[in-house]
């Protein structure tokens, strides 16, 4: 299955690089297999360090940001402790994780890993149809230049109805922040 998440790894300098992402993982949470592109900073950080945090967020705003660039200010983190890495402070759940295996042949690489420390923050609040919506919105925000443009904009303008019919203020915000980045990178500003 994949599990839409936040993952966040460390940077050359010590700083936090966070990115959603869906790697696929077991019922028990003991291992995911990450595919991130070659050309990512994950990537990069998890061939470097082999080791990262995957969060599970109802916080989709956070997810919209980390999908376009680093979210602005930076959320609120702390040390993990059986890794070199960050917990973001808001999560529900949170997975620190080893690299086990790293296969960058392809494009995307294949990154297998085992969880190695776990814990729960808060309750997850949970999702409508709108959070839903955001997280496909993000997706394809991380699409433009792969997709078709009008592919792309035809898949966002569905998702505006469920964000309007059941969405709050974040949610609203979280998809005029993703419309706006993919218009502006369309050219269409």
């Amino acid at each position: 299955m994949i599990l839409e998440g936040i993952v966040t790894t460390l940077n050359d300098d010590g700083s936090v690089n966070i990115s959603p992402m869906g790697p696929i993982v077991d019922e028990a949470m003991s291992h995911l297999l990450l595919r991130p592109f070659r050309t990512s900073t994950t990537y990069r950080n998890l061939k470097r360090t082999g080791q990262g945090v995957l969060h599970v967020t109802d916080d989709v705003a956070l997810l919209a940001q980390a999908a376009i660039g680093q979210p602005d200010p930076l959320p609120a983190m702390v040390p993990a402790d059986k890794i070199e890495g960050r917990i973001l402070a808001d999560a529900c759940r949170w997975y620190a994780f080893q690299v086990l295996t790293l296969d960058d042949s392809q494009e995307r690489t294949a990154i297998e890993a085992e969880v190695v420390d776990r814990g729960r923050l808060r309750d997850f609040f949970g999702f409508n149809r709108a959070k839903h919506a955001v997280v496909e919105a993000a997706i394809l925000a991380t699409r433009v230049g792969i997709l078709p443009d009008e592919q792309l904009l035809d898949d966002l303008g569905r998702l505006a109805a469920p964000i309007e019919k059941t969405g709050g203020s974040q949610e609203r915000r979280a998809y005029d922040l993703l419309k706006g980045y993919v218009d502006r990178r369309l050219g269409r500003d």
